[in-house]
């Protein structure tokens, strides 16, 4: 949850959060340059990670300061809500997330960070994709949806 200004560091932790909902009030920056400051490689690989390498050569080699529209065009949030609804649309993507089955967030989670890579690894998606298939959730999942009911899920 995004309000107000997102600057440099604040910039740096947003972009390593898995979502990000901004307030239309949201100012996004690194100031790196108008400081003189190098940024680490392992930062400066989540922020093209997250926007790409054109936007990433915007944000860094103009160090301006972007609006919540802009940051949601090239990507850096995920959506922008008005600043009386930022808690209500947060929560309520917390609610959702909270009801799903934890064992499936994390093999999306795992296999979109594997699929990233230039030479992924396949067996090890498939593996982790099998572990939901034979969890409790996955049998809980079903029987709930065949009996039209919220499923609860305990991850295993």
């Amino acid at each position: 949850m995004i309000r107000g200004y997102c600057l440099g560091g604040g910039l740096g932790i947003a972009a390593l959060c898995d979502l990000r909902i901004a307030a239309d009030d949201a100012r996004f920056s690194i100031p790196a340059a108008k400081m003189g400051l190098g940024y680490r490689a392992s930062s400066m690989k989540s922020l093209v990670d997250l926007v790409g390498k054109a936007y990433a050569l915007e944000i860094m080699l103009t160090s301006r300061q972007f609006n919540a529209a802009e940051a949601k065009d090239m990507g850096l949030v995920n959506r922008v809500v008005p600043v009386a609804e930022l808690e209500r649309a947060t929560r309520e993507y917390c609610d959702m997330m909270a009801a799903n089955a934890p064992l499936t967030m994390r093999t999306a989670k795992r296999v979109i960070a594997e699929v990233i890579k230039a030479k992924y690894d396949d067996a090890a998606c498939e593996a982790w994709v099998q572990e939901c298939f034979a969890s409790e959730d996955y049998k809980e999942g079903r029987r709930a949806f065949m009996e039209k009911r919220k499923p609860v899920f305990k991850g295993r």
